[in-house]
């Protein structure tokens, strides 16, 4: 697991009452996948002519937001 990904994962476990255990790490995967899927946008790079997927951190935190309350 790479560090950003350890971060991530960390992250979960702190909030968790029990200990975590693998089909969590895998919920943890799939949901970041859908919210990669439902909240992203392509946005062109004009000089070099190519599409990058972007997804907005606002949009993250507001998502984040709406889950806690």
């Amino acid at each position: 697991m790479t560090e950003r990904a350890q971060k991530v994962w960390k992250a979960f476990c702190g909030e968790l009452i029990e200990q975590p255990t693998e089909d969590q790490a895998q919920a943890l995967a799939t949901a970041i996948r859908e919210i990669a899927n439902e909240h992203q946008y392509y946005q062109c790079c004009e000089e070099a002519g190519v599409e990058d997927m972007v997804v907005d951190a606002r949009v993250l935190y507001e998502l984040a937001d709406e889950l806690e309350n």
